[in-house]
């Protein structure tokens, strides 16, 4: 079994802004809940750095979220293709 690196190969995606948008939560207070900076939750958000484990369940326990909701390998797609089985894009 080979190790699982980060970097392009394998980078992880989420789905934070929405989520954080979508509970009308500014930036510092998502920082202030998980007890870190607020230039790191842009960093999250933009993917320029990935969590530790212990930050991705304290992110995920905000949102009463499992990881994998929030958290994953591959692109997301539109929430309202997932809920709705239909793409917005007109």
């Amino acid at each position: 079994m080979s190790p699982v690196r980060q970097g392009e190969k394998l980078p992880i995606y989420n789905r934070l802004a929405v989520l954080r948008a979508e509970r009308g939560l500014s930036r510092a207070q998502l920082a202030k809940l998980v007890e870190i900076n607020v230039q790191s939750v842009g960093a999250l958000e933009r993917g320029d750095y990935y969590p530790s484990l212990d930050l991705a369940f304290r992110l995920c326990a905000v949102f009463e979220l499992p990881v994998e909701a929030v958290f994953a390998r591959t692109p997301f797609t539109a929430m309202s293709t997932e809920l709705y089985g239909r793409s917005t894009d007109a």
